[in-house]
């Protein structure tokens, strides 16, 4: 199967029975990212998580009294 990163638009071959391209298939809303952009992104992510400005906002859950 032929795929084209959203970043760099290079184009590859991944297998056509693997995991990856099974889900690119069925579900047009995952993308397809190179592995060096990938690694790229995860370098700079991980950069600026080290410097202590950078959040991730998850979603607060409140405690059902119920279920203790």
């Amino acid at each position: 199967m032929r795929v084209q990163c959203v970043l760099c638009n290079t184009v590859e071959n991944i297998d056509d029975y693997s995991p990856l391209a099974k889900r690119l298939r069925n579900r047009p809303i995952h993308t397809y990212m190179c592995k060096k952009c990938e690694e790229r992104i995860t370098e700079r992510t991980n950069e600026r998580k080290a410097t202590g400005n950078f959040r991730t906002y998850e979603e607060k859950k409140d405690e059902d009294e119920w279920l203790i």
